[in-house]
């Protein structure tokens, strides 16, 4: 490195400035680390480059989890949100999630100051080109303009900039979103280092002017104000909030989409790429859902200063004439004026088998991803993972053990369980479905489950831990209020109303067993009166499941004794004799730090792993 200028000598690095770069640098900062935060442009950090949102199922659970364990995401949406509203209120508890409209530039700028204002932290604008190690370990970053940034740890979090390709129709371009710059160089370095590259891709809809919408024949969306919001200490969720509207494509739209897909790059051999299956185009949702004869569409507003509109659940990367025609066939769209066109983007990005569960790459000491270079799709995705990876780079700088959640302590732990074990093959997206103990894993609950590991780690200050330690107090409050009896003569005719029968005294956690809602025990029996209502809605989930939730801890506490299990870091697969190859070959692959790991690994069957518990007491 003595033949490079020395920019300057850091404790860590952190490669993009995105959402899994602001929070890895954000966690390296305030944990003490002298960090530098490179970006291709700083009017790129935490751009949101697609829609206009933070939360959405089980993404909502990721950003309230990050905000337990002292993550900044969920106060910059609280603070920037122009709409929230709790979605999948007719379902269980435990799919229920948070969604907020942002204010996209105020996101910006709310996150920008806040990183230009915490200690520790100096903001770069520069390309990183060259990873630089030794014997190993990672040393510094090698940027565009041949200077060197030192570094004991890097993450990179890069983001879909690496060689990104943008596309709509015949036309295409080498550049980042939205016109941003790519970052053309870091492959070739990630590939030397021995890292897997893969290309993947995602896109977006147009934007509108609003002017040109006629509202009066949409249906209204508005938000809620009896939610709690993303970050557990903002006080309340804003009440004046902006509304938006609901459309539907329809058979004309299918058809100007249909007589034009030989147009479209996803089906005419333009891009080769791996999509999202779970966020497709509306080419693709035409084609795939042939017996639907119309798509929900969100116009959705970018902010409370410009006039611009989200086209939710459009995303293409049709030519712009068929865009505006495809558009203009849509009710309450049908004069709308387009800003700024739809387009499918291309980016490199890594094989996540190829980490550990701290996020550290296996072949480089010090070296760190997050975000969308492992595959994964979506903000929220992308800011947990940048936590984890800045929290276990902190660590590994100090000397310090490093952090993993396991599968029944976060969906951060699901997530990045499931990026090392099973890999992905597409854009990763966050679902319920993947969590096995999501009832316990509730987005309710996440600062109980996290908090205190936050506080250990050295994230969560001396005000997120006071008002933490109250909702604890809170909460025995009102567990121990829930063992109040109430005498037969006054709670008979109360129950029975719920079509119940009576013939003894019962407490109030009976009452709710019986599904009988806290709050109408609240208004009839004047108890509760001082508890908010997120507390009152915990007691109320917690009593009501209490059976399904303990039994979900022993499932647990029988999990735990595989996950305790562990693999000599050195073992040879390929040479244990009953092992089958493909499982020889994955384990090879994976190298699992454990047996539970090991039986998660597709491929591998309950068989392979008797015979790796027979081989390991040999």
């Amino acid at each position: 490195m003595n033949d490079f200028y020395i920019e300057d000598n850091f404790d860590a690095v952190v490669i993009g400035a995105g959402h899994a770069g602001v929070e890895a640098s954000l966690a390296l900062a305030k944990l003490g680390h002298k960090t530098a935060l490179m970006t291709l442009n700083c009017d790129s950090i935490s751009f949101m480059a697609c829609n206009p949102s933070i939360g959405g199922t089980a993404k909502g659970h990721l950003v309230r989890e990050l905000d337990a364990l002292g993550g900044f995401m969920g106060v910059a949406a609280d603070a920037t949100s122009l709409q929230i509203k709790m979605l999948n209120r007719g379902k269980g508890v435990a799919v229920q999630s948070l969604r907020a409209q942002s204010d996209k530039n105020y996101y910006h700028r709310f996150i920008k100051k806040h990183l230009e204002e915490t200690p520790n932290l100096h903001i770069l604008q520069a390309e990183a080109v060259e990873i630089l190690t030794e014997n190993g370990k990672v040393t510094g970053v090698k940027t565009a303009y041949g200077s060197v940034l030192t570094a004991k740890a890097v993450v990179v979090a890069t983001g879909v900039y690496l060689k990104s390709r943008v596309i709509a129709g015949e036309w295409y371009k080498y550049t980042g979103p939205n016109g941003f710059e790519p970052a053309n160089k870091l492959t070739e370095s990630l590939s030397a280092l021995g890292f897997t590259i893969r290309r993947f891709k995602t896109g977006t809809p147009a934007r509108v002017d609003g002017r040109t919408i006629d509202y009066s024949v949409l249906s209204r969306q508005d938000g809620e104000t009896d939610v709690y919001p993303f970050s557990f200490i903002s006080e309340r969720v804003k009440t004046e909030q902006t509304p938006c509207y609901l459309t539907y494509t329809n058979e004309k739209t299918h058809e100007i989409i249909r007589s034009n897909l030989d147009r479209s790059p996803l089906y005419n051999g333009s891009i080769t790429s791996t999509g999202p299956r779970y966020c497709p185009s509306i080419e693709t949702k035409v084609e795939r859902f042939k017996d639907k004869d119309r798509h929900q569409i969100f116009l959705e507003p970018e902010g409370a200063d410009t006039n611009e509109v989200y086209v939710q659940g459009m995303s293409t990367s049709l030519p712009h004439d068929v865009q505006k025609a495809m558009y203009r066939t849509i009710k309450g769209l049908e004069n709308c004026e387009i800003i700024r066109y739809g387009y499918a983007i291309e980016y490199d990005c890594i094989d996540s088998l190829s980490l550990l569960p701290t996020l550290q790459f296996k072949r480089v000491t010090g070296l760190y991803t997050a975000g969308q270079i492992n595959g994964t799709s979506g903000y929220e995705e992308a800011a947990a993972q940048g936590l984890i990876a800045g929290i276990n780079a902190a660590l590994y700088i100090e000397g310090r053990p490093p952090f993993v959640l396991r599968r029944d302590q976060a969906y951060i732990g699901v997530m990045i369980d499931d990026l090392v074990t099973k890999g992905t093959d597409e854009p990763y997206r966050m679902m319920t479905s993947r969590a096995e103990y999501r009832l316990l894993l509730r987005q309710d609950n996440a600062d109980l489950r996290l908090t205190e590991l936050g506080r250990k780690i050295g994230l969560v200050d001396d005000h997120r831990y006071s008002i933490f330690k109250n909702k604890l107090a809170l909460l025995e409050k009102g567990r121990e209020e829930l063992k109040t009896s109430i005498p037969l003569k006054q709670a008979k005719e109360f129950v029975e109303s719920y079509g119940g029968s009576l013939y003894g005294g019962i407490t109030y956690a009976e009452m709710i067993k019986r599904a009988i809602p806290i709050a109408d025990i609240r208004e009839k029996f004047g108890a509760f009166t001082d508890l908010p209502f997120d507390v009152l809605d915990m007691l109320e989930t917690d009593t009501r499941y209490e059976g399904y939730l303990e039994r979900g801890l022993k499932e647990i506490e029988k999990a735990k004794k595989t996950e305790e299990k562990l693999l000599p870091e050195d073992l040879d697969y390929m040479a244990i004799e009953g092992l089958r190859i493909e499982a020889r070959e994955k384990l090879s692959k994976v190298r699992p730090l454990n047996i539970g790991q090991a039986e998660r690994i597709p491929g591998v069957n309950p068989a392979d792993i008797a015979v790796l518990m027979v081989y390991l007491k040999k």
